[in-house]
């Protein structure tokens, strides 16, 4: 498993909130556990404390997010080294039961958890994916959705460094209102000139048969 792969867990956790619609995904310790997707063993250890504690990371991974997206990569980079300093990895070589054609282990890096608590994990194995991606593909891949009022977090891998927005429906849903918004500007703008022609016209001196 590459380890860029575990930046998809800060995603996962930031995503978890709208802070412009008030909605927080993170009301339960199941929906905790649910963050962890394959990572089982892990999410057995979620208790009731690490609501509030995973609510925290949340708000210092969005941080990492909003620098980028910014611009502010080395303010980006402050925050993440913060994150990585606090919570530690322990990088190993792990080939589980795949094998390749030749009957060999699939070798592959792979984050242990030797951390305290489920947050901690959590952090730990997000922060190091987030950082393998930065410095893989730069800070510049790192966004918020541009389509109001979603503010997700996601992760470029467009080949032109274009992406713009969290998902295919909201990148419609902009281009829609985008659209509706020039629609409105042209109408208003042809009205504005049709409504100057009519006072020009207006205003233009008349003329009797005497006077002619």
């Amino acid at each position: 498993m590459e380890l860029a792969y575990y930046s998809d867990y800060a995603v996962r956790l930031v995503n978890t909130e709208e802070p412009a619609r008030g909605r927080d995904g993170l009301t339960s310790v199941e929906a905790v556990k649910e963050l962890f997707g394959e990572a089982s063993q892990m999410a057995r250890r979620v208790t009731d404390a690490d609501l509030t504690r995973f609510r925290a990371i949340r708000s210092r991974l969005r941080a990492v997010f909003t620098a980028a997206d910014e611009g502010d990569h080395t303010g980006a980079v402050d925050l993440l080294n913060s994150l990585l300093l606090e919570f530690p990895v322990s990088p190993q070589i792990s080939g589980h039961d795949t094998l390749d054609e030749e009957g060999r282990p699939r070798w592959h890096m792979h984050l242990a958890d030797h951390s305290s608590n489920a947050t901690a994990g959590y952090a730990a194995i997000s922060a190091m994916g987030l950082a393998f991606h930065l410095t893989e593909f730069g800070a510049d891949r790192l966004g918020l959705c541009q389509a109001p009022p979603c503010r997700n977090a996601y992760l470029d891998t467009s080949t032109n460094r274009s992406r713009r927005y969290c998902s295919d429906r909201c990148a419609t849903r902009a281009n829609v209102a985008a659209y509706r918004a020039r629609k409105r500007l042209e109408a208003e703008r042809a009205d504005g000139a049709d409504r100057t022609s009519r006072t020009t016209e207006n205003s233009q001196p008349s003329t009797t048969p005497a006077e002619r």
